[in-house]
């Protein structure tokens, strides 16, 4: 459904329905996305995440797999016609990206932009973002980690088990850091403060799903449940 709501929004702005949105937002259950061209086989234990109630789907947005977890991570998603983009991706990252690390700073992180499409903080990596552009439409995914549970996140992921030993977690955490182990903010003080990152300066309001965007998002979430859509690869 978080896909797919995606999706719908993206089609009203292109069909000139719906204004540029900011919409953020948690898995519920936690579940891995993969990205476009990824093979699920490949990516995903299946057997795992079944076992555990863990979802699982392929995103429109390129990039790799990611673990979002219910309670470690919060997700945004960014639409918006491509005329409000600067045209390079770099630049549009940077744009984007700039946005979140502004935000950071009112929680006392001084994070950075490394392209084409990651946040660091201390050299480690925060946050991760993919794109996609398609009728016009530009679709940002990005997540922003609050807490890791790299032991979870492996479980998941196709990760040989030589590789879930003591030594790769540690070298994991070491190039990978959360929100709570940098500043021991709560994840409203966290959705505050990117929020504020977002919209600074910049006129906007809050509001719901329009009840096309709804019906529409629960038409698309058919596909992306499908063997058919998160299979293809």
């Amino acid at each position: 459904m978080n896909m797919a709501i995606d999706e719908s929004i993206l089609e009203h702005i292109r069909d000139g329905k719906s204004e540029p949105t900011i919409r953020f937002y948690r898995w519920n259950p936690s579940a891995v996305s993969i990205g476009r061209f990824q093979s699920m086989n490949d990516e995903v234990n299946i057997g795992q995440c079944r076992s555990e109630g863990i979802d699982f789907v392929r995103r429109i947005t390129g990039g790799g797999a990611v673990y979002h977890d219910h309670d470690g991570e919060l997700t945004y998603s960014i639409l918006g016609q491509e005329s409000l983009f600067p045209k390079s991706i770099w630049e549009s990252y940077r744009m984007i990206c700039g946005r979140i690390i502004n935000g950071l700073k009112r929680i006392d992180i001084n994070a950075q932009f490394a392209p084409i499409n990651d946040i660091l903080v201390n050299g480690k990596k925060i946050s991760g973002n993919a794109q996609t552009r398609r009728e016009g439409v530009l679709l940002q995914h990005g997540t922003i980690l609050y807490r890791l549970n790299v032991a979870k996140m492996f479980s998941v992921l196709n990760v040989s088990m030589e590789k879930i030993s003591d030594k790769m977690i540690k070298s994991v955490e070491e190039r990978v850091t959360s929100i709570y182990s940098e500043k021991k903010v709560s994840f409203q003080e966290l959705y505050e403060a990117i929020l504020h990152g977002m919209t600074e300066y910049r006129d906007h309001k809050f509001g719901e799903l329009s009840r096309s965007e709804s019906t529409r998002a629960r038409e698309l979430s058919k596909t992306y449940a499908s063997d058919d859509w998160n299979f293809i690869r």
